[in-house]
């Protein structure tokens, strides 16, 4: 493929490469290489394999266990397992920052440059549905792509913000044990992938960048508990968006310090040698050497676009680790956590309410009603979280998330439904969070049955009430909400009543 790069751009990298220079223009004729990451709380690899569409030759990209490269030919964003959230399509490269994180079950974690939200379900699959995470973009328009993502992968345990970094952290101080900035930047590792940035690089300067990078690290350094990581990653190749950022940054908060990366399948470590005569001399010869444990992935070593990314630790208070103070839902904060103050400046749009009333008709006692008849939780099964309500909107939020009063909030944790006129109505988040076996009654598709391909376009489906699947004791009654699945996994809601259902798949969710 032929890419039309900025003569101000071929000039730089000519200085910076020297003999790798050649190889590196010669990445741009070559083709580009796709990706997709299998959805962990979907499927496990065996059952992905045993399900694939994709080609026998795909192979596994290497930094990540869960994902794959693809031919272009295979249209993985037109399957109907793409509609049930089973992968996320995702530029190779763009999988490392989330998987160097190392985020576990039980952890609170921000991503807060997030949308379109790739980073944000990846870290999700890594929580498998414990502790918290708080997702963040700061253009509104954004965050309708990064809601529709997170609901698309199931995740239960997230709530997402359409916020400025200073003022989550007036709400979160020293909450988090895992903190993703995947900062806006030039975008010259993408010059292959979109020829579109390159537009952009042309209009937004590098020493643009670098200050919303500055003052987006320094309020993540604020909200990172002791012992934490922070993860900062850029898709440009500009040191001053990469090594000499990140020396500022240790040079101005010296209780972080680099969470060495060691270097392989083609990535090559940070390069201190960039950094600015001015910005080393004030770093010190400490920290520019430590910024060898940053990686850097270049397109012409590894099968992928360009990415830089530096992994810091903030010193612990009492040798006390993220790991000893992660905590999982429901689980009360240890003595030695700083909680967070409540904000209060003037609500945006959006207040909460708590949904923790049993009165009748209160969106607490419709929601039971609603598990009750359409759900099928009994025992130790149950679906946690904290009741609230946004206006007509009922959310369950994960547990120990403080007051986001005053802040503008997208989703205050997994959007469940509306409660209205004395009803619950379930929402298609709740469909996609929900697992077949937690269903009152549900009916399995076939993916590339006429069935299937009609649900997706909303169409009414007409169906022998043999094929619902029911739960233990409902003998026969059929009638009412069905979560709708394809191979098991869930897509969506229909209504069914006499051998017809109803479809309620939401309009933007349907194929064209």
């Amino acid at each position: 493929m032929k890419v039309d790069l900025p003569a101000r751009f071929v000039d730089k990298m000519k200085e910076l490469l020297g003999d790798e220079f050649e190889p590196f223009m010669a990445s741009y004729e070559a083709p580009r290489v796709f990706g997709l990451r299998v959805n962990p709380l979907k499927m496990t690899l065996t059952e992905w394999k045993s399900l694939s569409f994709l080609d026998a030759s795909s192979r596994a990209i290497p930094w990540t266990a869960d994902g794959f490269y693809y031919s272009e030919e295979d249209r993985p964003g037109k399957h109907p397992y793409y509609h049930a959230g089973l992968y996320y399509i995702q530029e190779p490269s763009a999988m490392l920052p989330a998987e160097l994180l190392d985020a576990r079950p039980g952890h609170r974690v921000l991503d807060l440059c997030a949308a379109p939200g790739g980073k944000t379900t990846q870290l999700a699959g890594k929580l498998s549905g414990q502790g918290v995470l708080v997702t963040n973009d700061n253009a509104a328009e954004r965050t309708k792509a990064l809601a529709k993502n997170v609901e698309l992968a199931g995740v239960r345990n997230a709530v997402i913000l359409n916020e400025e970094p200073a003022s989550i952290a007036e709400v979160f101080p020293e909450w988090f044990d895992r903190i993703l900035v995947d900062a806006p930047c030039s975008g010259e590792g993408m010059f292959r992938k979109d020829d579109s940035m390159i537009g952009d690089w042309e209009k937004h300067s590098v020493l643009k960048c670098s200050a919303m990078q500055r003052d987006i690290l320094r309020h993540s350094a604020s909200m990172l508990a002791p012992g934490g990581l922070l993860l900062y990653s850029t898709c440009t190749f500009s040191p001053e968006e990469n090594e000499s950022q990140i020396a500022s940054f240790l040079a101005e908060n010296p209780q972080f310090a680099v969470e060495p990366i060691v270097p392989a399948y083609g990535l090559e470590a940070g390069r201190p040698e960039w950094i600015d005569e001015e910005t080393a001399r004030r770093a010190g010869a400490e920290i520019v050497k430590s910024l060898e444990g940053t990686v850097r992935a270049w397109p012409h070593r590894i099968e992928g676009e360009g990415h830089f990314v530096a992994l810091l630790r903030k010193e612990a208070r009492e040798k006390k680790t993220a790991d000893d103070q992660a905590m999982s839902v429901g689980e009360e904060p240890s003595p030695n956590r700083k909680e967070p103050r409540t904000r209060r400046k003037g609500v945006k749009p959006g207040s909460a309410r708590t949904a923790a009333s049993a009165s009748a008709g209160s969106p607490k006692e419709l929601w039971e009603a609603f598990c009750k008849e359409h759900l099928n939780l009994s025992g130790e099964e149950t679906i946690n979280g904290a009741l609230v309500q946004y206006g007509e909107r009922v959310y369950l939020q994960p547990h120990g998330v403080p007051a986001l009063d005053g802040l503008r909030v997208v989703r205050a944790g997994w959007y469940i439904g509306e409660a209205k006129r004395n009803r619950f109505v379930p929402s298609q988040a709740l469909a996609m969070g929900l697992r077949a076996k937690e269903a009152a009654r549900s009916l399995d598709l076939e993916p590339e049955s006429e069935d299937a391909i009609r649900y997706l376009r909303g169409e009414t489906l007409f169906v022998a009430k043999e094929r619902i699947v029911l739960r233990s004791g409902d003998y026969g009654k059929a009638k009412g909400y069905i979560l709708v699945c394809i191979s098991g996994r869930p897509i969506g809601w229909g209504k069914y009543e006499s051998g017809m259902l109803k479809n309620e798949l939401s309009p933007g969710w349907r194929r064209s």
